[in-house]
């Protein structure tokens, strides 16, 4: 029998793992990482780019550069969700003759699906370089708030790369599971999921080893991206400051600038302070200019107050809805 693999299929990055005696064990891709971006880009030659390729090139190529399709997945064109993705979203979005939410680059339209696959595809491409064999059957995790529609469209894509999509798991329940709290009695329990671009909290109720979801809230537009992007504000504004000169301005500074943002908020995670050091950002008359800025653990944390504050809101919701007091889970 063929290995069955499991797949996060997440907003911003996606992950695949296999069971190996018995543990399960996250696969690194082909670049050596143990998350891929779920980022899916067409160059100007026409090659299809997937995963960290993709990333590298976001910045100078913003229009064929397809990120967070899983927030169009299952959707109607019409709806708020959409809308709303519209506007923050450098791409094209337009309407299918069905009604749904595409994509479009290069001057060829996508379905949602139809991206979501081209991730998928990669996620059992580094399954099986690393199986030796060829991979058939996966599970693939959802938000708990998904509908029929957006489960359906998940499997969809499941199938167009590939993938006989045995089954679909709810994202807190898979997370309850690799904690191992299948093994406890009767219990609550609250799975807080801040991730790239989204941001959920679910209340699990377990009893006899089955997982009940009692209620689910969030922000599907708050995640790890909206974090950089506010390191890359206050730098940018430290540098015009400075030098009279505002990077967001040039794709390419742009890319460099993201990108030295995104490793200064992860190392603050392990130390106080940390430095973006860009050399050669750009250049003025005078000659070329370099940036280095400090920031201290403190600092980020004050810039980010903001969307730290917006994370109680929907724990009290959630909790709210389940009937139930901090004090019960």
């Amino acid at each position: 029998m063929s290995k069955v693999i499991g797949i996060d299929l997440g907003t911003t990055n996606s992950c695949v793992a296999i069971m190996e005696g018995g543990e399960p064990v996250v696969i690194a891709n082909s670049e050596g990482t143990r998350t891929t971006p779920s980022m899916v880009a067409f160059s100007e030659s026409g090659e299809r780019l997937v995963g960290q390729q993709a990333k590298r090139q976001a910045v100078t190529n913003p229009e064929n550069t397809l990120f967070a399709i899983k927030r169009l997945i299952g959707r109607k064109f019409d709806s708020e969700a959409v809308k709303k993705d519209i506007k923050i979203s450098p791409f094209k979005i337009i309407k299918a003759d069905n009604g749904d939410a595409w994509v479009e680059a290069r001057g060829k339209k996508y379905s949602a699906p139809e991206i979501s696959a081209m991730i998928l595809q990669k996620m059992k491409q580094t399954a099986e370089d690393y199986l030796g064999e060829t991979v058939t059957d996966a599970v693939v995790t959802v938000p708990a708030y998904f509908n029929d529609s957006q489960r359906q469209a998940t499997k969809d894509a499941g199938k167009i790369s590939g993938l006989n999509v045995l089954r679909i798991i709810n994202e807190p329940t898979a997370a309850a599971l690799a904690y191992g709290l299948d093994k406890k009695e009767e219990e609550k329990i609250a799975v807080f999921d801040l991730g790239g671009g989204t941001f959920d909290i679910s209340i699990l109720e377990l009893g006899d080893g089955v997982f009940e979801v009692k209620s689910t809230n969030g922000d599907t537009f708050l995640g790890g991206e909206d974090f950089d992007q506010l390191i890359i504000d206050y730098v940018a504004d430290e540098f015009k400051k400075d030098q009279g000169i505002d990077l967001r301005g040039d794709k390419m500074a742009l890319q460099r600038l993201k990108e030295g943002s995104e490793k200064a908020k992860c190392e603050l995670s392990s130390s106080m302070e940390t430095d973006i050091n860009l050399p050669f950002i750009t250049a003025d008359a005078s000659g070329p200019k370099h940036l280095n800025i400090k920031l201290t653990r403190a600092k980020l944390e004050s810039i980010c107050s903001k969307l730290l504050n917006k994370l109680t809101g929907p724990c009290k919701t959630a909790l709210k809805d389940a009937g139930l007091t901090p004090s019960d889970i």
